[in-house]
């Protein structure tokens, strides 16, 4: 169990509060005045930042949200401050409430000054709310579903070279929208996945995702895929086999759960991915380096943005590389 839903739990026991924001600190580690709290009669779930009247922060952005509401609550003991509160109202979003508010609160950890920590926090929460949006959704589109294979295929190569599970987790940055999908200090590598008939080309969504700029490596892995109804190897399937990779390293584990959500893979789904199964059609490692082709951004002309091209792969085959060799620079 998550650290905050242990206090959650210990707030929900206390009988003694029946009405207004009941409070705790999550850590003392954290050094501005957030909190994990409970609001009654209705208990819901919340966490608080407490910042001085003066302060006027516009909400209106996080008006029309339906799992949680983003407010300002006047502290009863302080006239001279506010709660700025995180509630949940949808109990069946726990979970991944628990998941936001400790990315939250973590993120401002160090963060003394006001203005800073509540700007930090709407920003952050901003990338978040996206995520409930798709909460109510049918799940992940079966191009999401192609590219989130891709990257756990590599992911568990990774984990079954590696020892330090939370650093190969940790390296995984494609569910937060990273320019590529893996990167350890100076060492990068972007997953592509394609299939059927598309299997000779690779989409490249940027002009700084195949760029070397402040890299010493940086690695392309394309996968080609054949799908399968109710054949092959499922979403399902390669997400239970990293957890169970996982399964005696708590820490690890949690980080992986934490970044299938923020990827979109949500449990309530998990039916519609049972009829999809994948076969690894192809698999390559190129090392992008040299001639190379590819965009750089040194080479886009002022003005010029939201570059995106394809490459033919036939095109790569002298920059071939082995899984050795990528998997031990990484490492």
């Amino acid at each position: 169990m998550k650290k905050i839903e242990q206090i959650w739990n210990e707030l929900e026991k206390d009988k003694s509060f029946t009405h207004g924001l009941l409070i705790r600190r999550y850590s003392g580690d954290v050094l501005p005045d957030v909190f994990v709290a409970l609001k009654s009669p209705e208990n819901f779930r919340c966490i608080a930042a407490s910042l001085t009247n003066s302060i006027q922060i516009n909400l209106s952005s996080f008006s029309n949200l339906k799992d949680i509401h983003v407010e300002i609550i006047p502290d009863e003991s302080n006239g001279s401050k506010n709660y700025l509160v995180f509630k949940l109202v949808n109990f069946e979003h726990e979970d991944i409430f628990s998941v936001l508010c400790e990315d939250l609160i973590l993120n401002v950890s160090s963060i003394t000054n006001q203005i800073q920590l509540f700007k930090m926090l709407l920003n952050r929460f901003e990338k978040w709310k996206s995520l409930f949006d798709k909460l109510n959704s049918a799940g992940l589109t079966p191009q999401e579903q192609r590219g989130l294979f891709g990257e756990l295929y590599f992911l568990r190569k990774f984990l079954n070279t590696n020892d330090d599970y939370s650093e190969c987790i940790n390296s995984w940055t494609g569910p937060s929208k990273e320019i590529r999908d893996f990167q350890i200090g100076n060492n990068a590598l972007e997953v592509k996945t394609t299939h059927g008939n598309n299997h000779q080309k690779i989409h490249i969504s940027s002009e700084r995702q195949l760029d070397l700029s402040n890299l010493q490596n940086l690695f392309l892995y394309h996968i080609s895929l054949d799908v399968r109804h109710q054949d092959g190897e499922s979403l399902n399937q390669i997400v239970d086999s990293i957890s169970e990779l996982l399964i005696n390293d708590y820490i690890a584990l949690n980080s992986f759960n934490n970044k299938l959500l923020e990827a979109g893979f949500f449990n309530h789904h998990r039916e519609i991915y049972n009829e999809t199964g994948y076969y690894i059609r192809q698999e390559a490692f190129y090392k992008i380096e040299g001639e190379f082709p590819r965009i750089e951004e040194k080479e886009i002309r002022p003005g010029v943005g939201d570059v995106k091209y394809s490459i033919i792969v036939d095109n790569c085959q002298k920059y071939l590389t082995t899984e050795t060799e990528v998997l031990t620079n990484l490492n």
